[in-house]
């Protein structure tokens, strides 16, 4: 098995004759830092390094400043994600974008666009299950659901299948069964990930989503319930679809190349 994956890419493609000594030493020069005004510092060698795409939050960002760090990272990467995204910094990175020859992928539930310079992602053969207890954990889960096939695994989902009904549980997890991992979303008090857990023979990672209200409400009952959890369950931070995501498609891909 690769050690890394993408730079084994990168060899490959160099050995085959389809790319230059010199463009594959612009692909594996890792550590570069390139400046975008005074504003960012991009590290343009995350992707290869990581294995985890370029994602730009854009919440706190002002929309200028948005676009000029998005469409620089495209530049030097091909591709960038940019999450969190309100209707208006939409509007303006699409208009930005679309002027500059990128393509943008609007992802509405998830909050997030894609922006790409037609640059097709490869599939690793990697698998991501992602389950939400309820209809209100669907943005949660499409953020890594955005994420997981931007990494180059196939997802599989299942929506409001929460502990208030266990029944509805049984069948979504026996359509994914061909998954690597499983990513399992809830609000309110967070059974489900543990239920999930015990459920299954691959890694779970819960999500804590900020639904619920009143006592211990907005993710903290869900997040603690997790963390207290008597079934084997790795934790993420409440609503980091993100980065449940990343973190499945690293295992998944890990796997599908064994």
């Amino acid at each position: 098995m690769p050690a890394n994956r993408k730079l084994h890419e990168v060899l490959e493609r160099l050995r085959s004759g389809m790319i230059t000594a010199e463009e594959a030493e612009r692909e594996i020069d890792g550590l570069r830092i390139e400046a975008v005004g005074d504003i960012a510092n991009l590290d343009v060698g995350r992707s290869l390094r990581c294995g985890i795409p370029e994602v730009v939050l854009a919440e706190g960002k002002e929309t200028g400043q948005l676009a000029d760090i998005a469409l620089a990272h495209v530049r030097t990467s091909g591709r960038c994600l940019v999450s969190r995204l309100s209707r208006a910094q939409y509007t303006v990175l699409e208009n930005r974008a679309t002027a500059a020859g990128v393509e943008v992928t609007c992802h509405e539930r998830a909050r997030m666009a894609a922006l790409s310079t037609g640059s097709p992602v490869e599939p690793t053969g990697g698998v991501v299950a992602i389950i939400t207890a309820g209809t209100s954990d669907i943005r949660v889960a499409e953020e890594a659901r955005v994420v997981a096939e931007e990494m180059g695994c196939r997802v599989c989902m299942a929506h409001d299948v929460g502990a208030a009904g266990i029944h509805r549980l049984f069948p979504a997890i026996k359509k994914c069964l061909d998954a690597h991992v499983f990513i399992v979303a809830a609000g309110r008090e967070g059974t489900l990930p543990a239920v999930v857990a015990g459920l299954v023979d691959r890694p779970v990672i819960g999500v804590p989503v900020s639904t619920g209200y009143g006592f211990m409400g907005q993710g903290r009952a869900a997040l603690a319930s997790m963390l207290q959890s008597c079934s084997v369950l790795a934790v993420v931070n409440i609503d980091a679809g993100f980065t449940a995501g990343a973190f499945a498609a690293r295992i998944a891909n890990m796997v599908a190349v064994r």
